[in-house]
């Protein structure tokens, strides 16, 4: 069963970039690519570099889809699921996320373990 949080205004997220937002004890970092209702979530932590940057990355896009680089090491990881472009196992984990009434929602269900 979801259960959808409120994490903010989506016209607090400037079109083409990320924020990051504590939600449930962990820093999730929410994307914007554009200026439509498309919003994305994932794990903040940046696993090569092991910090909490990911929300700064640029976003990019190859082959047709939406990624981030880090600023750190540039690794990039998808916006939809948070795969790893250059090492699958260092992927990170992506939020369902949505845009109700103009505010950012995240589902939480999947962080309660």
């Amino acid at each position: 069963m979801s259960h959808w949080q409120k994490v903010c205004k989506k016209i607090q997220i400037v079109p083409g970039t990320g924020v990051c937002a504590l939600v449930e004890s962990r820093q999730i970092a929410i994307f914007r690519p554009d200026d439509s209702d498309q919003v994305f979530a994932i794990d903040n932590q940046d696993p090569f570099a092991q910090s909490n940057v990911l929300s700064r990355g640029i976003i990019c896009e190859h082959n047709g889809e939406l990624w981030v680089a880090s600023p750190l090491k540039k690794q990039r990881f998808r916006l939809k699921d948070g795969v790893c472009m250059e090492n699958k196992d260092m992927s990170v984990h992506a939020y369902s996320v949505r845009v109700n009434e103009g505010i950012v929602e995240i589902d939480t269900s999947a962080m309660m373990n």
